[in-house]
Formats: structure tokens, C-alpha cells, sequence
């Protein structure tokens, strides 16, 4: 379809009885950025439809990609309007922090049966890059409208601590809550300094026997019981509360899936169980549970600690989620290689895996890449603001081991994306990187890398189709 000034994005053209809708990029006389055309071959106009923007006569309407213009779009097409994903065997979820990967994501998800969530931040993450919910399902709605994509999509409001943000994002259509519980574990209560367990907890579960399934079996002794009462017993009734008060009954169309994993403890099959089957008896109907594995999941790097550990603690972790109807949530799951064979094989390839930082680190490698002089300026920085960024993530960074970058030619910048203190370096900084001003008020650096990430979105793409397809490639190796 030709129209003067603008080239169409060919997979965004849809109809409207009478009236065409599209994407386009601009052509000469246009600023560069992309936009909706609203075309009325004798149907409703685009003002009609509700789009808010310029008439460019003709009967077509130049639309902006705004808040506005995508209520509109998910309205008139159900395709780009976030789904309920959960019960689907496989998903997951992809923290597009910056607003610009869903179109690798959807080169890559179109190939694949694994449902995704292209719309998932927290709130953290959402005041690190000065963004709202609007933008992120904004930025995953104009995406999909744009790819053509129409295998169905998510929208998770990650890691939400306080009604009001689950509030925000359930108003918005978020179709996943994730509960961080956290605030509401007790993590210094030990199996030695708990107090005895309610007589309630003792009658249901002290010295019981529970055949999960065939090999895995679990028994509550005294002290293990009273630790589970006394760490989680507030989460527990957090999450019942908040599960009344949003999702019971059918008021938002969400599922609902509860953290306990950003703690320093680590939970235990034992502890699982009992979260699980405390929260069932109290009505709550949810998802998913992410608990916090053994070992060490820290941002955009492999798994640290014994795999053999963690493969058979999650044995038994996966063998209770199928006990009671769910699926294992795995977090900070960006990267994690060498214990994904082992997570698809003993969930039975039933899990919710989220990555999130990983995808900015792959637009850091493009910018190394593309513009090796704007790279070094921002790893400088970077250096500068790491012991600032640590307050706010995990991480056991050994900052000596990360080169001198002024030792390293330009085409060998990308090996520092190999090297796990140098990713995370610049996979926690990115928001100080992003927020970065000068003396007048402007970015320093976050104009210029999307100009560049603009310039080069194929090669963003290639790399999100290659990195984030080796974690679903080694989450379906099922061999032992």
C-alpha cells in the first residue's frame, strides 16, 4: 500500500468495514518516528474511530503512538489487548525495560508454542527509567499491531507490593499480578528460635505424611513446622488479602501469582508445601508460585551454586506444583543456562520463566557494536555509578575482574558481554544510565541510544531472536 510521505508497514493493515488501519515510518516532511494512518475509504473516519490526531485530507488521519490512540487500537482490535497466559503449558515473561524489543520478541515467539508476556515491569523498574504501566502496554500494543502478531500476548505487573499498584495495574487491563510477599517474611526466624506452631498448623499437618507423588514424600517434624508457621504465616495472610480484595469473585480477569523468592532465605520443599496448601484453604486461587531456589539467581548472569543441588531440590519443588494444580515460577531467570535443561525436564516443560535485564544487555552489546566511542563513555560512567545502582539489586560483582576497556580495540568490546561482572555492571545501571542529565536538564546518553537502537533495530532484533531463543532452547532439552 503506497501513500505519499510514509512508508506502510505492510503486517499492520487492518480493516475496519470501510476504513483501513495501519503503521507507518516516515518519509520526507515527517520527523522519522512511527505513527497510526487511519485511512476512510467511505466507512467511519480515524476521529470517528476515536483516534486523536492530524488530518492529512483525503479522508486519512495521521494518528501518534499515544496513550489514546492504543485504548483505541485495543478496542477496535482484540489482537493487541493483553490475555490471561498462565494455564498455558509454557510461558514467559520479557521485561522490555526500554520499550523497543517486542519486535525480536514477536520474530521470535511467532516460531514458537511458549506464550509470552511482553508487557512485564515492576514498580522498581518502572522509576528507574521514569516509565508507567501505560507506556509499557503501550509500547507492547503498537508492537503487536505493528508485527501483525496474533497468537495472543500478556501484560504482568511484576514484583507489586501495595494495593494501590495492583490497583494501577489491573485498571490498565494487566492480565498477571505477581505478589511480592517479601516485605512479610520473616527471615530471621530459624528452626531453633520459632515459637510452636498454632494447634491449628499441628493438627493438619505435625507428623503427617504427604505422598505427593511416586518417590517424593514429605513429613513435618516440631521445629520444621514452626518455622513455616512463623516465616510465612504473614504472607499468607497478605496474599489472601489482597486476592479477596482484587481478583476473588471475578472482578479483574488476572491471574495471580505469588513471590516469595526476593529473600535472603531460601525456601525449602517443606516451607512450599505449607505456602501452598495454606493458601488454598484460604481461598486463594493463583497460578503460580516463585519460591526462592537454592544456590544464587542474581541479574543477567548463569546460575551460581551446586546444580546438582538445585536439580533436586526442584524435583520435588515441580512434583508440589503439580500436587496441587499450578506451575513453578522461575525469576531473574535471564541467562540461567546451565539449570535450564533441568527446569523443563522436571516441570515437564510446564513453567513461567521471567527474564527481563537480559534484553536491555543484548541493546548495550548493539550499542558496543554500532557506536564503540558512545559505548565507552557509558561504561566509564557506568564505573562511576555501580556502587550507587547496588543498592537496588544483588549481586556479588568483583569489580576487578572486569578489563580495562581502554586496553581493548573497538571489535573486541563485545567479548565484555561474555564476562559476568562487566554484564552486570551495566545490566544494574541501567537506570542511571537511562535517567543520566547534564547541567541543562538533557540526557546524556538516552537520546543518542534511541536514535542508534532506531538505526539499528534489525540487529536489536537478530540478537533478541539469538539470546532469548537459547533460553527457550535449553528450557526444552529434556534429557537427563
Amino acid at each position: 500500500m503506497q501513500y505519499s510521505g510514509f512508508e506502510t508497514y505492510e503486517k499492520s493493515i487492518n480493516n475496519i468495514d470501510s476504513t483501513v488501519v495501519f503503521m507507518a515510518k516516515s518519509g520526507a516532511g515527517f520527523s522519522g518516528e512511527d505513527f497510526l494512518v487511519i485511512a476512510s475509504n467511505g466507512g467511519k473516519t480515524g476521529s470517528q474511530l476515536g483516534f486523536k490526531g492530524e488530518d492529512l485530507g483525503g479522508g486519512k488521519l495521521r494518528a501518534g503512538l499515544i496513550h489514546e490512540n492504543a485504548d483505541v487500537l485495543r478496542r477496535l482490535f482484540p489482537f493487541t489487548s493483553p490475555a490471561r497466559g498462565l494455564k498455558k503449558i509454557k510461558s514467559f515473561g520479557l521485561g522490555d525495560r526500554l520499550g523497543i524489543a517486542t519486535p525480536g520478541h514477536i520474530d521470535l515467539f511467532e516460531k514458537k508454542d511458549v506464550f509470552p508476556f511482553f508487557a512485564q515491569q515492576s514498580i522498581r523498574e518502572l522509576n528507574l527509567t521514569n516509565r508507567t504501566y501505560e507506556d509499557v502496554l503501550d509500547a507492547a500494543t503498537f508492537a503487536v499491531f505493528r508485527e501483525g502478531y496474533k497468537k495472543g500476548f500478556g501484560a504482568d505487573g511484576d514484583h507489586l507490593k501495595t494495593p494501590e499498584d495492583i490497583q494501577y495495574a489491573l485498571s490498565l487491563g494487566f492480565t498477571m499480578i505477581t505478589l511480592d510477599c517479601s516485605e512479610h517474611i520473616k527471615n530471621d526466624v530459624t528452626p531453633e528460635n520459632a515459637p510452636a506452631a498454632d494447634k491449628h498448623y499441628a493438627d493438619k499437618y505435625l507428623n503427617k505424611t504427604f505422598n505427593i507423588e511416586e518417590g517424593v514424600t514429605l513429613v513435618f517434624n516440631e521445629r520444621e513446622l514452626a518455622q513455616c508457621a512463623a516465616v510465612y504465616s504473614g504472607a499468607i495472610s497478605f496474599a489472601a488479602d489482597m486476592y479477596s480484595r482484587f481478583l476473588a469473585g471475578g472482578r479483574y480477569d488476572a491471574d495471580f501469582e505469588i513471590s516469595i523468592d526476593e529473600t535472603v532465605s531460601v525456601t525449602t520443599p517443606l516451607q512450599h508445601f505449607f505456602v501452598a496448601s495454606e493458601l488454598l484453604d484460604a481461598g486463594v486461587s493463583f497460578a503460580t508460585i516463585a519460591p526462592r531456589f537454592c544456590g544464587e539467581f542474581q541479574k543477567g548472569i548463569d546460575y551460581i551454586g551446586d546444580v546438582a543441588q538445585f536439580e533436586k531440590e526442584i524435583k520435588v519443588h515441580a512434583a508440589i506444583a503439580r500436587h496441587f494444580g499450578y506451575k513453578l515460577s522461575i525469576h531473574s531467570g535471564s541467562d540461567k543456562f546451565s539449570v535450564f535443561p533441568a527446569i523443563g525436564r522436571e516441570t515437564r516443560g510446564n513453567f513461567h520463566v521471567k527474564t527481563a535485564g537480559t534484553n536491555w544487555l543484548e541493546a548495550m552489546r548493539v550499542t558496543a557494536m554500532t557506536d564503540p566511542s558512545l559505548y565507552r563513555e557509558i561504561h566509564a560512567y557506568a564505573l562511576t555509578a555501580f556502587a550507587e545502582a547496588r543498592k537496588y539489586y544483588h549481586v556479588t560483582t568483583d569489580m576487578s575482574r572486569i578489563p580495562d576497556i581502554s586496553t581493548l580495540k573497538d571489535d573486541e568490546l563485545k567479548r565484555l558481554f561474555e564476562n559476568n561482572e562487566a554484564r552486570q555492571l551495566i545490566h544494574i545501571t541501567y537506570g542511571l544510565i537511562l535517567s543520566k542529565k547534564a547541567p541543562d536538564g538533557s540526557f546524556i546518553f538516552k537520546e543518542k541510544l534511541y536514535k542508534l537502537w532506531k538505526e539499528h533495530e534489525g540487529e536489536y532484533r537478530d540478537a533478541l531472536v539469538k539470546h532469548i531463543g537459547k533460553h527457550l532452547e535449553l528450557l526444552q532439552t529434556r534429557s537427563v
